[in-house]
């Protein structure tokens, strides 16, 4: 099995070469580069194609949402974006999953939570079980703009795909929404799948996002 390849973007040389460390004693998992703000990431992305990139949100010349929205927004993108933060109800955290991210980890997690959530990242899964991701996308939904009218392909999705879509944006698993629905794991997985393609979506973050912005989920209880 091909290790996954990781690049670490982040100004603080301390941070690179700890997560760089730590990165390279995990099976399976080959941190290929490093990069010193956003540009550099941007850059060594192109040129080393890795399949997860550590992106940390403040540096200088380009900053994390910026190098984000380049990095999944270029033609033929692959590589996911798990965004470093330091606080875990930053602001633009939120502006970073809408960038494009995939998830958000802080940089004071454990070299386990760090390998976890490469591997769910790299296996094209998005890092919602937290609950403290879930509380960040609802509460910067809550304090954003009213939501926004469905796009035309909302209207698309079936009673079911809305179902499954409403219990992604709770954190649910493809295996917890199994059980709640009681369908087949194979049988969500379908529907998880129609509704990416249908609204456009990159993976279950975006699609969480998009529940809570167009107010499918009302972001209460966290």
């Amino acid at each position: 099995m091909t290790d996954i390849r990781v690049l670490i973007a982040d100004d603080q040389m301390m941070v690179r070469q700890g997560f760089t460390v730590l990165l390279n004693a995990e099976p399976g998992i080959e941190v290929v580069g490093q990069a010193v703000d956003g540009a550099d990431a941007v850059e060594k992305v192109a040129e080393l194609a890795p399949d997860v990139v550590l992106m940390d949100i403040r540096m200088p010349r380009l900053g994390g949402i910026e190098a984000t929205r380049a990095v999944t927004g270029a033609d033929g993108a692959t590589a996911k974006v798990l965004v470093l933060t330091t606080f875990d109800l930053d602001e633009y955290v939120y502006e970073a999953l809408r960038a494009g991210a995939s998830g958000f980890l802080l940089k004071d997690a454990s070299a386990g939570e760090l390998a976890h959530a490469v591997r769910v990242v790299a296996e094209g899964d998005a890092l919602l079980a937290p609950n403290i991701t879930k509380r960040l996308i609802a509460e910067f939904a809550r304090v954003s703009a009213a939501p926004r009218a469905p796009a035309g392909r909302a209207g698309e999705l079936t009673e079911r795909e809305t179902e499954v879509l409403a219990l992604i944006a709770q954190g649910l698993s493809n295996t917890e929404i199994a059980g709640r629905l009681v369908v087949a794991e194979q049988t969500v997985k379908t529907h998880v799948g129609r509704i990416l393609a249908k609204l456009g979506l990159r993976d279950r973050t975006q699609a969480a996002v998009h529940a809570f912005e167009t107010g499918l989920v009302r972001p209460t209880g966290y």
